[in-house]
């Protein structure tokens, strides 16, 4: 194989400008192009393969602002050998990338309508970028809202850009924890309780949900009941990612292939497929 810069499957080096340590688990790396030139243009919902040298690569969605491109950010949560070393890496080491693959959160269709946007856990990852987008072009849009939920007060993502964003005044934002404990005078029960609150015109508006399968299954549910039509919800399926363009067959959902034809699926073309546990 020609190992040029051409080739799909040739990592490039990126250099870690900035580590940021989220919660017990999870941490966010700020990279930049070893070369110096920056970071790459990317649309929200995309994903890189990350490769730490020595121990292997993972898929990790793009958590960064897709309107600057000076760094790319991924946040990642610790959860096998490839993302343990990963979380040992310090600024000035050296990370492979390659990509960006995937299709992407059809936010520039949304403009006119409200937009719900659903995180479970580290699901808020890959929808920050959608976010970013959206508050970049705020007019353009209808009623905004975020609905997170999270296990615990410890286990909560981005916690100063959250306030931040519950401070604005365009913008809902609301979060909700499995356990409430200590000094949390928030919300407390799974984010799908937040739906029949969430303030949005379901005659015209979009959602887009991103976390474990189990919540994006009830938060569809919910979505409907408050009468979402299937076609406006969006979901992102990562799972079994492992060459990232559609070669090794790892992430074949049904006819589709996650690396191709998603991460990012609306949810009446997959629907049929998300009923199946055994898919």
């Amino acid at each position: 194989m020609n190992k040029d810069k051409s080739d799909p499957l040739l990592p490039k080096q990126f250099v870690v400008q900035k580590v940021q340590r989220e919660t017990h688990d999870t941490f966010t790396l700020e990279l930049e192009r070893a070369n110096g030139n920056g970071g790459f243009k990317f649309a929200p919902g995309q994903f890189n393969m990350l490769y730490v040298f020595g121990t292997g690569e993972v898929p990790i969605s793009i958590s960064g602002n897709p309107v600057e491109s000076d760094t790319v950010t991924h946040t990642t949560r610790i959860v096998g050998a490839v993302t343990k070393n990963m979380g040992k890496l310090k600024v000035g080491d050296i990370l492979g990338i390659r990509g960006p693959y995937g299709t992407h959160w059809p936010v520039e269709d949304f403009e006119g309508e409200d937009v719900v946007i659903v995180a479970g856990g580290i699901g808020l990852a890959p929808l920050r970028p959608a976010v970013y987008y959206i508050l970049a072009n705020r007019k353009k849009y209808g009623k905004i809202t975020l609905l997170y939920g999270t296990r615990t007060k410890e286990d909560i993502l981005y916690r100063k850009q959250l306030e931040q964003w519950s401070a604005r005044l365009d913008m809902e934002v609301y979060v909700t924890l499995d356990r409430g404990a200590g000094d949390w005078r928030g919300n407390v029960g799974v984010v799908t309780t937040l739906i029949p609150r969430a303030p949005f015109d379901h005659r015209n508006a979009k959602a887009i949900v991103c976390g474990p399968e189990i919540m994006m299954r009830f938060t569809i549910q919910e979505l409907m009941k408050r009468g979402l039509p299937e076609k406006n919800i969006y979901l992102s399926m990562e799972r079994n990612m492992k060459c990232g363009v559609g070669l090794c067959g790892r992430c074949q959902y049904g006819p589709h292939f996650i690396c191709k034809d998603g991460p990012v699926f609306r949810y009446d073309k997959i629907m049929k497929l998300l009923d199946k546990g055994e898919v």
